[in-house]
């Protein structure tokens, strides 16, 4: 059991206005190396290209998941729900306050050349030796152990890990809130208050007082529209694309003997897929954008030309497909490598695609925890089955295809009667 701290500290925040650490052990996390290094971690990766404002950090974020939870259970507590575990109060926190702590730089595009995740990674450094691992350990021997099973959704409560990942958790609610605020859009906002007050424990589950359905379609209508209007913004998806591409560039060239002038460590490591937990901890963002400055004196073309691009943000533009011809694509590969474009590394058909809310369906296995209504008989409905709303953003959301390629590219310079039988502007 964590044990109070004497006096509480208080953090000013812009979106919860304050964030209040009132036990020890989540004071001395917050002041772990690893937690710290969330500093230079950005919570929205290369949308910062797009919106100017989303500089805003993995640690401001983990603070908020933290603060919403916290209420939470204050809520839980003050009201003396007795289907609340107050034994998994420091769980709770500690697991909240540490799900993000395994993001590494521009986390996504790292992740999908690199094969690594980032839950997997806050997993090792919950259980690795480092300073948050000793931290956990003065609670309990065994108490690592189970902070990681709530991050990798194994441990055996789901009402504690539903609390952190679920359809209605409290990182969706912050993030959503935290990346309105400094994207400067309104899509994100919904009323976090009102759901605080209708959520239930009840029987294992978190669930919502049926009153309160409608601040949840609103909630879930807001990730909707943040998701297409921000996280899959063209732009923000075409810095995506770049940076994938640098990475996969300096990848194959490092597998072919390529003689880098600039090779620091842990990269060797990275791209040996041997990091270390300590190897890790020093890949932040202020670490990567010195390695792509570095690679622009390159003398591998296509490296240092992605990396100017990605820093000068000359990114790719795009056109959007009317339909996808297999045909179509092989004639421009085969354009643009005749005019000595590489399209491996010029050309890329993105897709996007959303499930802004999962339907329970039985039988299946889903991680992805139903959101639950509970109504004055105490009886349990999916949401969908009562909300015309989430029924009609509930299944897979699919966006357009778009071709992104360099402006100066030949792809601009398609004959008007190519682009008129197979793209729209």
């Amino acid at each position: 059991m964590s044990t109070p701290l004497k006096e509480e500290k208080v953090f000013k925040d812009p979106v919860h206005k304050y964030i209040y650490v009132q036990d020890q052990t989540i004071w001395d996390l917050i002041n772990t190396k690893e937690f710290q290094r969330l500093r230079r971690i950005r919570r929205l990766g290369t949308c910062f290209l797009t919106f100017h404002g989303a500089e805003h950090s993995r640690f401001s974020h983990s603070l908020g998941v933290y603060e919403i939870t916290r209420k939470i259970i204050s809520q839980f507590e003050r009201n003396q729900y007795e289907d609340w575990p107050r034994e998994e109060r420091s769980l709770c926190l500690c697991a909240a306050s540490l799900h993000d702590v395994g993001h590494g730089p521009f986390s996504h595009s790292i992740e999908k050349t690199f094969g690594t995740h980032h839950e997997s990674w806050s997993c090792q450094i919950v259980l690795g030796d480092t300073e948050v691992n000793r931290v956990l350990r003065e609670v309990a021997p065994d108490f690592p152990q189970k902070v990681a099973g709530v991050i990798a959704k194994t441990y055996s409560r789901e009402i504690v890990v539903s609390l952190v990942s679920s359809q209605l958790d409290a990182d969706r609610m912050d993030y959503l809130l935290r990346d309105a605020y400094f994207t400067g859009v309104n899509y994100g906002t919904f009323d976090l208050e009102r759901i605080l007050r209708v959520l239930r424990p009840y029987q294992g589950h978190i669930v919502v007082k049926d009153s309160g359905m409608h601040a949840v379609e609103d909630y879930l209508m807001s990730r909707y529209q943040m998701y297409w209007q921000v996280y899959f913004h063209p732009v923000t998806r075409s810095a995506d694309i770049v940076l994938h591409k640098i990475f996969e560039r300096a990848k194959l060239l490092y597998e072919e003997g390529y003689p880098f002038r600039f090779m620091i460590h842990p990269l060797h490591r990275l791209f040996r897929r041997e990091l270390t937990v300590n190897d890790y901890y020093l890949l932040d963002e202020a670490f990567m954008q010195t390695v792509l400055m570095q690679w622009t004196f390159e003398e591998d073309r296509i490296l240092a030309d992605l990396c100017s691009r990605f820093l000068q943000r000359r990114l790719f533009k795009f056109i959007t497909l009317d339909r996808l011809d297999a045909g179509l694509l092989e004639r421009l590969r085969l354009v643009m490598q005749g005019l000595g474009w590489d399209p491996s590394f010029y050309m890329e058909i993105d897709f996007p695609s959303d499930l802004s809310y999962d339907v329970y369906r039985p039988g299946e296995q889903d991680e992805k925890l139903p959101i639950l209504l509970l109504d004055s008989k105490d009886n349990l409905t999916e949401i969908s089955r009562k909300s015309e709303i989430v029924r009609s953003i509930s299944g897979i959301h699919m966006g357009k295809y778009h071709l992104y390629y360099p402006q100066e590219s030949p792809l601009k310079q398609l004959s008007p009667e190519l682009r008129k039988l197979f793209f729209s502007e």
